[in-house]
This record gives C-alpha cells, structure tokens and sequence, in this order.
C-alpha cells in the first residue's frame, strides 16, 4: 500500500497538514503487534479486555501492559470523536475540542 505518509495523504484535508511531518513506518509494528495478539472476539469489543486479557496481550505481543493500556484509551478516544464528527458535524467537534483543552 505505501508508507504511512503517502497513505494518511489519501484522507481529505491530511495531506496539507502532514507536508512537514515525518512518519516513521516502523513507529506501527508495536500496535500492529498488540492488535494481532488479540482474539477477534477481543478485537470486536475491546470492553471485554480485563487485566488478565490485557496481560496476556502484552506478553503475546512484546509489549508492556501499559501499551496496551494506552492502545485501548486511544481507540476509546477516536471512536468518541469518530461519534461526535458522524452524529453533530463541525459544531460539536469543535465543543470537544475546547473541553479537552480544559482538562
């Protein structure tokens, strides 16, 4: 498929925004790993994912429980901003991001 940069270029409105920003193609191998160290059960609902899953995905995958973790969080975040940009368009993208300066 390409690098990482080409492919993020696709999206609209990325392309501008990633013309000064290196992406390093390996900076996904540790992701890639957790995410296929989990069941596809585990992939389909991430809130099944307690300590135990989670440790186990982390020595599955090579990585600290705290990769994981913040594998996890990260998802939850996107998929917030993913339901806000779907739900209210522009007006509440632009509420969550002031909430989250605050924070």
């Amino acid at each position: 498929m390409g690098n990482v940069k080409d492919l993020m270029g696709m999206i609209p409105g990325m392309g501008k925004a990633l013309k000064d920003v290196e992406i390093d193609d390996n900076s996904f191998k540790g992701i890639e790993a957790i995410i296929f160290s989990m069941t596809p059960y585990e992939r389909e609902n991430p809130a099944v994912i307690n300590g135990t899953r989670r440790k186990r995905i982390a020595l599955g995958s090579g990585t600290d429980i705290q990769d994981v973790n913040r594998l996890l969080k990260q998802f939850d975040e996107t998929r917030k901003m993913m339901k806000m940009v779907a739900g209210g368009g522009p007006r509440n993208m632009m509420k969550m991001m002031r909430n989250a300066k605050r924070k």
